[in-house]
This record gives structure tokens, sequence and C-alpha cells, in this order.
């Protein structure tokens, strides 16, 4: 929930140094480059896609560039007071819809930059297995879940009557428990801390064709290989994202962007350019994001095989 957000940026803006002095396996961040230029350092956040992005700018950027890369794993709160302080050089996959006043004020003052759209748009919302619709074909819009009766089918024991609405990690940029407040849904909000979590669970309950309604996104490979359909809310307006307590419409169309410290345009200009043209497409994420999400290849493989099979697309950037 967004309100949630609000109350953890200040504590997690204040944890932005520690954590970007420390790479993904806790080792600190030196001061030298990789024989070309200064040592940059990406922020990773905790989904896939990023972790994917993040990979592949990493190995262009140490073997076309020269530079040594440090990759930081940083919630996406947090990481703005990175940018401005300089400790982290960029993020390579923004959600608009989640950039609260805090985080835009360091755009706006010009300390962190928008580089550009990223090339692929993202869409959050409430979905469901398509058994699900198949057996309760009301559930397709937002007023099937108003009856007590139908909630119950989503009910666990920590909810009781109520239906159970499945969140993912609380530092994710999540409307819901405004959503289901301001709509009087009979649902509680549980966050299954992970978008891993999320996964397994969804896993559990599709394979024993049981209903979950959940918060989940595109692009992922799961929303091909578990069949989910979204539940239509309310349409999206700008008036209704206003106030964060008071959301009750769907989330909107995410036109996913990168950003950067503004310090990275004199440290290093070429790798500034070259993230400024680093861009990728649904298509390219859903390529590569089964193999992650449901093969388990480590990210930096399937990173490789793509830098490996794309080079007319990267070698762009490099110009």
């Amino acid at each position: 929930m967004q309100s949630k957000r609000v109350a953890v940026f200040a504590a997690a803006a204040a944890l932005a140094l520690f954590a970007s002095a420390c790479s993904s396996d806790g080792s600190k961040a030196s001061d030298g480059g990789g024989g070309g230029g200064a040592e940059i350092t990406l922020a990773r956040n905790a989904w896939t896609a990023s972790g994917v992005n993040v990979e592949i700018a990493k190995q262009l950027i140490e073997s076309e560039l020269g530079n040594k890369v440090k990759i930081v794993d940083i919630d996406e709160n947090a990481q703005f007071a990175g940018m401005e302080s300089g400790d982290i050089d960029a993020t390579l996959e923004i959600w608009p819809s989640g950039v609260v006043e805090e985080e835009q004020a360091f755009i706006d003052d010009g300390k962190v930059v928008k580089m550009g759209e990223l090339g692929a748009v993202g869409q959050i919302g409430w979905y469901v297995p398509d058994y699900v619709l198949k057996d309760h074909p009301d559930l397709a819009t937002w007023e099937g879940l108003k009856d007590p009766k139908t909630a119950k089918l989503f009910a666990t024991a920590e909810t009781g009557d109520k239906g159970r609405f499945l969140a993912t990690d609380p530092s994710y940029s999540q409307y819901d428990e405004a959503i289901v407040k301001q709509l009087d849904l009979p649902f509680e909000v549980k966050y299954s801390g992970s978008e891993a979590a999320t996964v397994a669970e969804l896993d559990t309950k599709v394979a024993a064709k049981e209903p979950v309604i959940m918060y989940w996104w595109t692009p992922t490979a799961a929303y091909a290989k578990y069949k989910l359909k979204e539940v239509k809310l309310p349409e999206y307006t700008a008036e209704c994202y206003a106030d964060p307590e008071t959301v009750d419409c769907a989330y909107p169309e995410d036109v996913l962007f990168k950003a950067a410290s503004a310090k990275l345009k004199t440290k290093d200009p070429k790798v500034f350019s070259f993230l400024e043209k680093f861009q990728l497409t649904n298509d390219d994420q859903l390529g590569m994001l089964p193999a992650v999400e449901i093969d388990k290849e480590p990210a930096e493989d399937v990173a490789a095989k793509w830098i490996k099979d794309n080079k007319s697309v990267w070698e762009k950037w490099l110009k």
C-alpha cells in the first residue's frame, strides 16, 4: 500500500548510503575502476526483470567500456537517496505509478536525472488464474468480489470470513489496502513477503485448482505460465491517485523509465550515454524471464545469452 511506502521512506533513505556501499555478496565497493574508467554502481530492485536488466548493463559496460560495475541490492524507495548522493549511479527500471512525492522531489531538484524510457510497458493489477473465472465468471470485475459468500472462496485461517487478497513484497508500491477499503470489499490484504514467495504459493494453488486473488504485473513469466486473468477494477484516473489513502480504481499503465545520479554525467559521460540508449522491450524481457523465473537459471547466464544473440541491438547503445 502506498501509505506504507511513504511511512518507510525516511527510514529507507537513511539506509541508502549503507546499502549502496555493499554489493549483493556483502563486499565493500572499491573506489577503483576496471581499467576503463570510474567504477559504476547499479541498483538492483527486488523483482526478476530488474535483475536481468542490470546484468545485461553490467556485462556490456565491463566488456565494451572497460568500467568495473558493482550491483547493489536496494529497494525502490532507498535508491533515490542513493542516486542523490552519488553512491548509486543508476537504476534501470522505475515504475512511475510507484514514484511518490518525496521521490519525485529528487528528480525535480535535478539531483536525480530521468534517462528516458526503458522500452517496456508494465501493468500492475489484480489477477486470478483462469480457472477461477471459468467457475465464477462474475469475478471478472470487482463487483463480483462484493458478495461476502464469494469472498469466502478466498478465505484462509488468517482472514476468517473475509477473503484474502495476496499482496507481495511490502516494499513494492501497492495501493490494494486502500482499494479494498474504498470499494468496501470483504477482503484483507496479506503480504507474501517477496516475488518468489508469491510465485511459490501461486504454484501450489494452481496445482490444486484453488482460488487465489493477488497483486501481480506484466511483463512476467508467471503471467503466461499460470494463465492469469486480470480482474477489472474501476477505470484509472489521475484524480483517483491524488491521495494514496483514497485510491479506488485500477493501477495505471506504467511506461517504465531509467534514472541516474546527476553526478554520473561528469563521472563517466560514456557510461551515462550508454545507459541513456539502453533499452529492453516487453518482448526482450519475456524472452528471458521464463529462464530465470521458471527454469531457475542464473540471471547473469541468461543476460550473457541475450547479449550473444542480440549484438545488432546493443551495438547501437555504444555509439
